[in-house]
């Protein structure tokens, strides 16, 4: 395999750089008890765990080549998606998590089927094997290929393969724990990395002063006016609550390391983390593309910045190093679903519907089939993923989430805040309302000849109208239903917030409003 990318030293390193991580992958499935949990790491993660873990499942190539990309074109103003994110981690922490784990759930539509009913339970189960599919393995996959492509010039089929195949082991061999304690190493390995690039960028370009002199002024602002087609202020900050819900408090993906957390504090603390996590997104995914407008403001495709940045700017031996970092991230993201999916799958319509009485071998089992069968549906829509025109790269994530979003973030909201909601509205919403958002996304992504000389409104807008009439629904089936059987919302876990929690949440709010003022 040739690339014009690596020369001998890096692949060197490459190779170095998945021996360790095959290691510490072996070391923590060896950890595991044998016949324990392959999903949930026997409950036993701490903050650090469950931080890196959400950090790095959320740092897919999106946040790397795309954002990159967005900051090329735009600036920091795509970074809204990682700063608004600390108000629904938040949501997470103090709302969602603590009724999570005073459930003892180990799934979220197990805990759907405690508030709404087993009928609700399996819709949820299908609905979030459908989501991940499509928003977690589908999507990296897209973006991990076009790395791939662009490295080792090999079709996208191909690329997602290979990156399956390497998540799809860390995921059989060790479940949760595997992923959890591979995440750590990886994680710190791209800060590092990725801010070695951020400082020879700088550097190269002569310093911060330089660097702002060298773009356009509006590239340093969080918010920009409607009349920006890419990223304009009103969306953003109506729909992108609607995402976010879904994404950081109802999504099995991103919740999943919280369900495992040894206790509600770890899992506050470890919230926490990823909320300061996030900061970093900025300057070391996006800011990247910025530079890389100042130095290569002539490059023909801006999805190819971080990777022209690394060529240019690195010796051989780091660029090896880089693509470690890369190929870490996909790993990381694709090890997360596959694990989420065989979880759901497993749990909620393998032991449930099929063998109650299954034993935890048998589960495990049934958990690894499933991994293999989910990674080979997510190649086929991976292919098609690729055949999307005229969106950037970072819009071509965010578009697809919104349109997968609103159902799932109007029924946890319901559920949890408004006991009066139904279980008939719930599944109203789950059923005809997913079909109904899937099939405006459809038209709004491969939008038919009839609909091309019509200005659609920008797709984050379109995911809050989706939540708009979606809720309508919700409040008016549940007013209208006359349900005998009324299920409660459940409790939350009967602890005390710790003062350390409460020190720490109050900080990182603080240092994020801090940062909103500066940048606008």
């Amino acid at each position: 395999m040739e690339s014009h990318y690596m020369q001998g030293l890096d692949w060197i390193i490459l190779a170095t750089y998945f021996v360790i991580l095959l290691v510490i992958g072996i070391w923590a499935s060896s950890k595991s008890k044998k016949e324990g949990n392959l999903f949930l790491a026997e409950r036993s993660l701490r903050w650090h765990h469950i931080g890196f873990s959400m950090w790095g499942t959320n740092v897919g190539p999106s946040m790397l080549i795309a954002s990159a990309s967005a900051g090329f074109t735009s600036g920091i103003v795509s970074g809204n998606y990682a700063w608004y994110a600390f108000v629904f981690i938040a949501l997470l922490a103090f709302v969602f998590g603590p009724r999570y784990l005073g459930s003892g759930i180990q799934t979220l539509p197990e805990f759907m089927g405690l508030r709404f009913g087993q009928s609700t339970r399996n819709i949820l189960a299908w609905y979030t094997i459908v989501t991940i599919v499509i928003s977690w393995l589908a999507l990296t996959l897209f973006a991990g290929g076009i790395l791939i492509r662009q490295v080792f010039d090999i079709p996208m089929w191909m690329s997602a393969l290979v990156l399956l195949a390497i998540s799809a082991f860390f995921t059989m061999l060790g479940g949760l724990k595997a992923i959890a304690y591979t995440n750590v190493y990886q994680m710190i390995l791209l800060i590092v990395v990725s801010a070695v690039l951020v400082i020879v960028g700088l550097h190269k370009v002569g310093g911060v002063a330089a660097l702002i002199d060298k773009v356009p002024s509006d590239y340093w602002v969080m918010f920009k006016p409607n009349s920006d087609e890419a990223f304009p202020w009103l969306p953003i900050i109506l729909g992108y609550p609607v995402m976010g819900v879904w994404f950081w408090c109802t999504d099995q993906s991103m919740v999943q390391p919280v369900l495992a957390a040894r206790s509600m504090k770890e899992g506050q603390l470890g919230t926490n983390f990823t909320g300061w996590l996030k900061i970093l997104d900025v300057a070391l995914y996006i800011i990247p593309g910025v530079l890389c407008f100042a130095l290569f403001p002539t490059l023909d495709n801006p999805d190819e910045a971080y990777l022209t940045m690394v060529e240019n700017l690195f010796p051989v031996g780091m660029v090896g190093l880089v693509f470690a970092v890369l190929t870490a991230c996909l790993v990381s993201t694709i090890g997360s679903a596959l694990n989420a999916l065989s979880t759901v799958f497993t749990m909620d319509i393998y032991v449930k519907k099929f063998n109650p009485n299954a034993s935890q071998r048998r589960i495990n089992y049934v958990g690894r089939i499933v991994t293999v069968v989910g990674a080979s549906i997510a190649i086929v829509l991976t292919v098609a993923i690729d055949s999307i025109k005229g969106l950037n790269l970072f819009n071509v994530f965010q578009s697809v989430l919104g349109f997968i979003a609103p159902p799932m973030a109007a029924v946890f909201l319901f559920g949890v805040f408004w006991k009066r909601t139904t279980t008939m509205a719930a599944n109203v919403i789950l059923t005809a309302g997913t079909v109904f958002c899937l099939a405006v996304g459809v038209l709004y992504l491969w939008p038919p000849e009839w609909l091309l000389g019509i200005k659609l409104p920008h797709f984050m807008l379109m995911s809050f109208y989706l939540f708009v009439i979606l809720s309508l629904v919700m409040v008016v089936v549940s007013l209208m239903s006359r349900e005998k059987k009324v299920y409660a919302i459940p409790e939350p876990v009967r602890e005390p917030i710790s003062k350390q929690v409460v020190i720490l949440w109050t900080l990182l709010a603080a240092v994020m409003i801090g940062l909103y003022i500066f940048f606008n």
